[in-house]
């Protein structure tokens, strides 16, 4: 849960423990399971349940894009808070990429019966993500219905239904729902619709509001002020700023080692950092304008729109992501006469977007 911040997806805020406990502190949500509103009040209205069915992706999309696979979504996981709008919780049985077997597949029988996709009971191996979806078709179905497409008292009646995919839409679904649910409860995971194949689905589409992520607290005002020649921001120091600094900024030994966690200077300057957060610093030996053309030429085929100002840069992704626009604030320090250090940080968007566009930039240069 940890690795997962996202509007429709229940947040974890700390974990303390003593020597016989284990304390979990969540984010507190109030308006009940959806379970109990179709229990309360019936089937939803098509609109409705279509708002619901597209928050779920939207949280389902973003955990296995972290690599976690949930295999338990079923509506009394799917809690609402005071606003009505969507959380996902309950991930007792979730799956990390450290789980998926040499065959690339995860093999845990797990999940409610009524739920589970047919290759997770066929105990030949199945893909976590495809097995999810499935569990969101059903979850569907229960929404615009009001009851369950596959129910039955005997538990090998149930999967039997299940693996042939026995189930009718009743006569209220539109025939745009009806084709959807269809493709998503295909009983053969190589040919079901994929999650990118449902977000661009017609009746998906429709009234679709994107996600709204919290402001990260991020502190951009030397970013801001360079490319805003109209704002003069409060917050810099500007001992050393020059009108039109001819050379990257130099960092003495002070400054360095300010920029490294607890005065330990060795994971500044590592080749192969792994998972990179909200920024990454790495050095070069190229001259400074020959490492702001390699940039731009990283970036330039990665979608970026690239803004310069001497020796920062500011690159913006002309597509929208998870979490909207990236854009990457780029800057170029002196540390040596023939060395110098380039900081990457993300001003806005998806961590992982970034990760994958940082490892880019810096493999060229």
């Amino acid at each position: 849960m940890k690795l997962i911040r996202h509007p429709n997806v229940i947040r974890m805020f700390e974990v303390m423990a003593s020597k016989t406990k284990i304390y979990i502190v969540l984010e507190f949500v109030t308006g009940g399971e959806l379970f109990d509103k179709i229990a309360t009040k019936g089937r939803l209205k098509e609109d409705e349940a279509r708002k619901y069915f597209q928050q779920l992706i939207n949280a389902v999309d973003y955990c296995h894009s972290r690599g976690v696979c949930h295999r338990d979504l079923k509506p009394e996981n799917l809690l609402l808070d005071a606003n009505g709008v969507l959380k996902v919780s309950d991930f007792g049985l979730s799956a990390l990429p450290q789980q998926v077997r040499e065959d690339g597949l995860l093999h845990t029988t797990c999940g409610t019966p009524n739920y589970v996709a047919p290759e997770v009971i066929n105990n030949k191996g199945y893909d976590g993500a495809k097995a999810d979806l499935w569990s969101c078709g059903v979850i569907l179905f229960v929404l615009m219905a009001g009851y369950l497409p596959f129910e039955e008292s005997n538990l090998l009646s149930l999967y039997k239904k299940i693996f042939k995919a026995e189930f009718t839409c009743p006569p209220w679904f539109s025939s745009s729902a009806k084709r959807l649910v269809k493709r998503i409860l295909d009983p053969n995971p190589q040919t079901r619709i994929t999650i990118a194949e449902l977000i661009e689905n017609d009746w998906f589409k429709k009234g679709y509001q994107p996600p709204v992520f919290q402001q990260e607290e991020v502190s951009l005002d030397d970013v801001d002020s360079v490319f805003d020649e109209s704002a003069e921001s409060q917050n810099l120091v500007v001992e050393r700023r020059e009108e039109h600094p001819t050379t990257p900024l130099t960092m003495n030994a002070f400054e360095l080692i300010s920029t490294s966690q607890g005065l330990n200077l060795s994971s500044l300057f590592e080749k192969h950092m792994g998972f990179v957060k909200r920024e990454t610093r790495f050095t070069s030996k190229r001259p400074a304008n020959e490492i702001i053309s390699k940039i731009e030429e990283a970036a330039v085929p990665l979608g970026f729109g690239v803004k310069k100002n001497n020796y920062k840069m500011k690159l913006q992704a002309e597509k929208t992501g998870r979490k909207g626009h990236l854009s990457v604030a780029t800057e170029i320090y002196e540390v040596a006469p023939s060395l110098f250090m380039v900081e990457l940080r993300k001003a806005g968007g998806d961590t992982l977007e970034f990760h994958k566009a940082q490892k880019h930039i810096h493999v060229l240069i």
